[in-house]
């Protein structure tokens, strides 16, 4: 069949991490293509109507969904599976609540603070400026919207006293952010991810081998955080000492049980399709933290979530398959009554 596979319009001064969208791109459609499939990459910009126009002028039976952010923001990721579900077009991941509940960081922590999934404590600027929330000290400035680490470097964990400065910290950083970011409470210890894989379209996933993120050579006075050196500069200290292990020793068997549960219970809150990814903090206690529940991780052929696949002997080529299988089975059970043609057709010829 033909997949349209979108990708996000990237911006003028392409980031690192956006150029790696277009990897994933590179590799999903070749990928089809051995499946037998008629992949064409759409791009995702803000003139709707033109991106209305290219998919209909491809009239994919499904649509890989591959956005993370278009015109370089990660708070717009939410438009194109809005999109798509007014075009009635069945597409690949997440729908577009998940999408957006997950991608605004306060929304996902809000939800899995009511769930009673441990997530660490956060305060937000109009918390801080009512001064009726503690401080965290140590906290680790994040952006509200972006993924991929954006914005967050060695200085990121910082140690305020009083409300003012924890204000201050975060008005200095929010343009790097994307203009809206958070305080967090800092978790010292270990990093996990947990990636998750649609199975066999019944809704439960497979909990792929979970991976642990190994800090080596970090001197004293170095935090341990994946940051965005750490995801995407090659050459430097962060990439080159932040290793990804896939082994464990028998003692660890009750704490990955544990999360293993928690990243399943995650699943099911956000209602996740496809695939995900559901990052760990494990303090000096052995207790487990979500950070972030990701509905979009990264699936080039060098990620940590095509890394777990293959610990679980799953090549690339199967991981699409499998990601795609689950839309191809809500299309097979279309109700009857439903119209022959999608609503975008309608749209594009009135």
């Amino acid at each position: 069949m033909r997949i349209a596979v979108l990708y996000g319009d990237m911006s003028e001064n392409t980031s690192k991490d956006e150029q790696d969208g277009l990897v994933q791109v590179e590799s999903v459609c070749q990928a089809l293509s051995e499946l037998n499939h008629d992949p064409v990459p759409v791009s995702f910009s803000l003139d709707v109507k033109e991106t209305l126009k290219k998919i209909a002028e491809i009239n994919p039976a499904l649509v890989f969904n591959l956005v993370e952010s278009i015109d370089g923001q990660g708070r717009l990721i939410h438009l194109a599976p809005s999109i798509l579900d007014a075009m009635n077009m069945a597409y690949t991941g997440a729908g577009t609540d998940a999408i957006y509940t997950t991608s605004n960081k306060i929304l996902a922590k809000q939800m899995l603070k009511g769930a009673r999934i441990p997530t660490p404590f956060f305060v937000t600027p109009e918390k801080a400026r009512r001064r009726k929330s503690p401080i965290c000290n140590p906290g680790i400035i994040k952006s509200v919207w972006e993924h991929g680490s954006v914005g967050i470097g060695y200085d990121s964990v910082v140690f305020p006293k009083t409300h003012e400065e924890l204000l201050q910290e975060m008005d200095r950083r929010k343009d790097q952010l994307g203009g809206a970011c958070f305080a967090e409470a800092f978790i010292e210890g270990r990093e996990f991810n947990l990636s998750l894989l649609a199975k066999n379209g019944n809704g439960i996933p497979q909990v792929l081998p979970p991976a642990e993120i190994c800090f080596e050579n970090y001197p004293k006075d170095r935090h341990k955080i994946v940051d965005y050196k750490a995801k995407w500069e090659s050459e430097s200290f962060e990439y080159q000492n932040t290793v990804r292990s896939f082994d464990f020793p028998d003692q660890d068997r009750p704490l990955l049980d544990r999360i293993d549960k928690i990243a399943r219970e995650c699943w099911k809150l956000f209602n996740l399709k496809g695939y995900a990814r559901v990052d760990f903090r494990v303090d000096e206690n052995g207790n487990p933290w979500v950070l972030e529940v990701n509905t979009n991780p990264c699936i080039a052929p060098d990620s940590g979530f095509v890394a777990a696949a293959n610990q679980a002997d799953l090549t690339f080529k199967q991981i699409i398959e499998r990601i795609i299988h689950e839309p191809m089975i809500r299309i097979a059970d279309r109700h009857p009554a439903e119209p022959d043609e999608p609503s975008w057709k309608i749209a594009v010829n009135a």
